[in-house]
């Protein structure tokens, strides 16, 4: 990040006065295609679609160079089945089965990828049908269980990740998916997690994605309160069902972006952006959630959303649960992968590599992500802001922080003034 973005950013969070940056009320008539790699830059990509929240694809031109585009796909652009098994065939992947529903997702088995391989064989072979199902791999962690070198090159436009940059450090996890199905298969009506950004490249095969703006979702939900599994459904045109939804004459806030990914394209999900994919050939993708200072409001907003959900499911036992307010951080965690406990960790890790950053230290992580001084200068800025927030927040009080080095208010202090030292950076 350069000193003008910096500058730009900074204004733009002003100009919010504390609110979400959503992107909501300001969806584009359609989705923007970036063609040359060359004549589009981390700035371009930062104060075009980033800041705004709002999605763009980039050109197969993008990935030429990935090693999976060359070896994971033969010369008629399918998925090289050969290479994959001699390359990954014993490793365990997660499959979901895409004809069956479970709650608004579909319930997963895991298997070798050699016998998820034999089955895409044979679903194809029975003309896009077998009496297993349609199942889909989703989420296979690659880059945890097994060698990716030589996969892919994280794109520097996705470099500030927090997320994957916090989970490394732990090195217990990370948000980093690879995605494989025939024909047919399809991910249902969704935002990803913690309001993350995304990214997706497909090494092969061709995506639809059908995009909803935040806030227009809402338009979509049932007399219930729920929102549709497959928003493609002719439930939807139920006005019983669904009142809000007048299908015969949809109102703007209800019509979809939609978007055809070809092979090799890469999507930008903007942050708390809804939206169903569907696979339109045999189709394998990369995959990666990541958060950073200019969706990490949109994560901490979510989270006290989740954690009130939590607390109206359990109320009445409020007064009868001892630790009820711990409780439901427990249950929490449990249901969202996080606490309020572990953002803070979260936003500790994270600020006090920045801290290290701006102290000349880090040299190899500077290298590695492209992370320089003003890039670490707005993203104290972010942490600072959001944790003021935390802190104050009378759930996060509740919490047990005495084992917690630094303390809360300790580490605000020293992002507060390396706020004030960096505003003439």
């Amino acid at each position: 990040m350069d000193r003008e973005t910096r500058a730009f950013a900074e204004r733009h969070f002003r100009g919010l006065g504390g609110r979400v940056s959503d992107g909501g009320g300001r969806a584009p008539g359609s989705v923007a295609f970036i063609k040359d790699p060359d004549a589009f830059s981390y700035a371009d990509f930062f104060k075009g679609y980033l800041l705004p929240n709002v999605p763009c694809v980039f050109s197969s031109a993008f990935t030429e160079g990935w090693g999976s585009r060359r070896r994971w796909v033969t010369a008629a652009g399918k998925p090289d089945f050969d290479y994959l098994l001699q390359k990954y065939g014993d490793v365990v992947v997660p499959v979901a089965n895409c004809g069956v529903r479970e709650y608004n997702s579909n319930p997963k088995e895991h298997m070798p990828l050699r016998d998820y391989i034999s089955y895409w064989k044979e679903y194809i072979q029975g003309g896009c049908s077998s009496p297993r199902g349609c199942l889909y791999l989703k989420d296979w962690h690659l880059c945890r269980d097994s060698s990716a070198e030589d996969v892919f090159t994280l794109p520097v436009y996705f470099s500030s990740d927090w997320l994957n940059e916090f989970w490394d450090a732990l090195d217990v996890d990370d948000y980093r998916f690879v995605y494989a199905g025939p024909t047919g298969t399809w991910s249902p009506f969704h935002a990803d997690i913690f309001r993350s950004f995304s990214w997706s490249v497909n090494i092969c095969g061709r995506k639809k994605w059908l995009f909803f703006p935040p806030g227009q979702e809402e338009a979509l939900r049932d007399c219930y309160g729920g929102l549709p599994y497959d928003v493609t459904s002719p439930a939807l045109l139920n006005t019983h069902l669904h009142p809000l939804h007048q299908y015969s004459s949809p109102p703007p806030e209800v019509t979809p972006l939609e978007v055809t990914q070809e092979a090799g394209e890469m999507v930008f999900v903007p942050s708390g952006w809804h939206h169903q994919v569907h696979n339109l050939d045999d189709t394998i993708s990369i995959n990666h959630n990541w958060v950073n200072g200019c969706n990490l409001a949109n994560m901490w907003h979510f989270l006290q959303q989740e954690l009130h959900a939590v607390q109206q499911e359990v109320s009445q036992w409020r007064d009868s649960m001892p630790d009820w307010h711990h409780h439901c951080q427990v249950i929490m965690r449990s249901c969202s992968g996080i606490n309020f406990e572990e953002f803070y960790h979260f936003l500790k890790v994270i600020a006090e590599r920045r801290l290290l950053i701006l102290g000349e230290g880090l040299e190899g992580h500077i290298a590695a992500t492209g992370l320089g001084p003003q890039q670490a200068a707005f993203d104290i800025a972010r942490i600072t802001e959001v944790l003021t927030s935390v802190v104050q927040h009378p759930d996060f009080q509740r919490v047990d922080t005495s084992a917690f080095s630094p303390q809360p208010e300790e580490l605000l202090q020293q992002l507060e003034e390396a706020v004030a030292a960096t505003a003439s950076l």
